[in-house]
């Protein structure tokens, strides 16, 4: 029998998740789109008013050799948005710099390295919530919660969760 507090859960993952994939993805002017079709959300989005041309350039290769999904194609991905991240923090673009963070921390979560991903992802914590980007810190959330719910502690799991939701909801989630 499923207890009340599992219910909870499942509730809240499967709302953030639906939130989620619910999402359109923020595009340069390429207007690159992601799958709401794929097994696990997604962690691209790409920065949003940059001026930083290399930058995003190599935020958007890194996406190519992501959507690729080898374990070699990552780690190459992995090296874009790390100089893509040191190109932004340059600039002082903190929204650009917290994306790649971000991306860089949903890698290693899917590459088995959590605690390197959440070190990645509390980086990226700070940096949108000060340029006030309400969404890259719901996802931030969201990935912090799933690391931690791929370890095992669910409970852990289930507050970042909760921080997250209110957060999707006022982004029209």
């Amino acid at each position: 029998m499923i207890k009340p507090q599992q219910l909870i859960e499942i509730g809240l993952i499967t709302a953030t998740l639906s939130v989620m994939l619910g999402e359109s993805v923020l595009a340069t002017s390429s207007q690159l789109k992601t799958s709401s079709s794929s097994p696990q959300p997604t962690p691209i989005i790409i920065a949003q008013n940059s001026s930083n041309s290399e930058a995003d350039r190599l935020l958007n290769e890194g996406l190519q050799l992501f959507q690729q999904g080898t374990a070699e194609s990552l780690r190459e991905a992995l090296e874009k948005w790390q100089a893509a991240r040191e190109l932004y923090r340059a600039a002082g673009d903190r929204g650009g710099e917290a994306t790649t963070l971000n991306n860089i921390g949903f890698v290693y979560s899917d590459l088995g390295e959590k605690q390197t991903a959440l070190d990645y992802y509390n980086q990226a914590l700070p940096l949108y919530r000060a340029v006030e980007d309400r969404g890259g810190e719901a996802r931030t959330l969201h990935n912090i919660g799933r690391v931690y719910s791929d370890l095992g502690e669910k409970q852990t799991a289930l507050d970042y969760y909760n921080q997250a939701l209110p957060l999707y909801r006022g982004c029209g989630g």
